[in-house]
């Protein structure tokens, strides 16, 4: 049985932040229900990015509904108590112009999890400010620490932002679920981007002196014993990222490079020396990392005990061995019969599996869901229909 069977929860939600917390609590076993505009749905599905819907949006059914008509909301209304969870991601004001806010809601269901993700908050001076996941990194202070230390703040480039956000979301519902399995009551949960993107932060600012000073950029870091290296052939990507950060990994690095007289060279004897001497020694590594692609690399430092890594681009991560192994990268085929590769749910629970399905069309459960929550026969949705709040 999946972790999260008999979890049914109303997705309101749009782009990343929130399909993010509604996709990892599918792959747990919920039944998420994404409410989408009638004819457009998500946004995120013309966004020009290919794949990009499919990877926030598997294991969910899909249901077209005008929000914005009264029949709509009504519809949404009476759906709502079949459900332990809404959460929804719309800008400043949206929910409450819909009336579909927590105060509302919990009139009719008083016992619902109803969670939010917002850009800066629902409170506070920047809480009608808008946001997307870079201006929520730059806020936190991401852009800050990112980039060469004799050059401007840089983009990162993941999305922690949205996703990063999402994930913890999905942790704070979980809380509130085992909250309402135990008392009956519902709350609120919300979940600010900009505070959500510091939770990534914290090493950084753990340097910060309680914010009395400013964290300075570093690049690929200083240390020569834990920054990048260059590989064979020579390519964008072609290095390698190692971090020899005690003396055993040190001495294996050496031993690997059959470069022993390091170990004794005393411009190298202790780790203050190597840092002192951080060019000469990045110098005589790059010798011998530029003999070898960054995968022979990889193999050689990693089985010595040194940790490394390739530097994987997008074309790695899909062909990865030890990803593949691991039954991580999953073909699943949409609902017109097309195969995609995509990467599975992170998380392995061994007594309860979930098979990871594609996202579907726009409107593909409108039908079934509808018909199984209101109760509705064939001539009744026949009428809904008519009304135009399904598109």
């Amino acid at each position: 049985m999946a972790a999260l069977d008999g979890m049914r929860i109303l997705d309101l939600s749009q782009y990343e932040a929130g399909p993010s917390c509604t996709q990892a609590l599918a792959w747990l076993g919920a039944d998420v229900v994404k409410i989408e505009r009638p004819g457009v749905g998500d946004p995120g599905r013309a966004i020009g990015m290919p794949d990009y819907f499919m990877m926030w949006n598997s294991n969910k059914r899909s249901v077209e509904l005008d929000l914005q008509s009264d029949e709509g909301r009504k519809t949404l209304l009476k759906m709502l108590p079949k459900y332990d969870v809404i959460v929804e991601n719309f800008g400043p004001g949206v929910i409450a112009k819909l009336r579909l806010d927590y105060d509302s809601i919990k009139e009719i269901h008083p016992s619902v999890i109803f969670a939010s993700v917002k850009g800066f908050g629902s409170f506070g001076p920047y809480a009608d400010y808008k946001c997307f996941d870079m201006v929520a990194q730059a806020a936190a202070g991401a852009f800050s620490v990112t980039g060469e230390s004799d050059g401007p703040p840089m983009r990162p480039g993941t999305t922690i932002g949205d996703s990063g956000t999402g994930t913890q979301l999905a942790m704070a519902i979980l809380a509130a679920y085992v909250h309402l399995l135990k008392t009956g009551e519902g709350q609120q949960v919300e979940l600010s981007m900009q505070e959500g993107v510091t939770y990534y932060m914290r090493t950084m600012m753990s340097m910060a002196q309680s914010g009395e000073a400013v964290v300075a950029r570093q690049g690929n870091g200083r240390d020569p014993l834990s920054t990048m290296y260059p590989c064979s052939p020579g390519g964008p990507n072609d290095f390698i990222f190692l971090m020899a950060i005690t003396h055993r990994m040190w001495e294996a690095l050496c031993l690997t490079m059959s470069r022993e007289d390091l170990l004794t060279d005393p411009r190298f004897l202790s780790p203050g020396d190597r840092l002192k001497n951080a060019e000469v020694l990045r110098h005589e590594i790059s010798v011998w990392t530029t003999q070898y692609d960054k995968k022979e690399a990889m193999r050689r430092l990693a089985e010595a005990g040194v940790p490394v890594s390739a530097v994987m681009d997008t074309v790695d991560v899909y062909s990865d061995p030890n990803l593949i192994a691991r039954d991580f990268i999953k073909e699943v085929k949409t609902l017109s019969g097309q195969t995609l590769r995509m990467p599975g749910c992170p998380a392995r629970l061994s007594k309860s599996d979930v098979s990871l399905k594609a996202a579907v069309p726009l409107g593909t459960h409108t039908k079934e869901v509808l018909m199984q929550d209101l109760g509705l026969d064939e001539d009744q949705f026949s009428e809904l229909e008519k009304s135009g709040v399904l598109g």
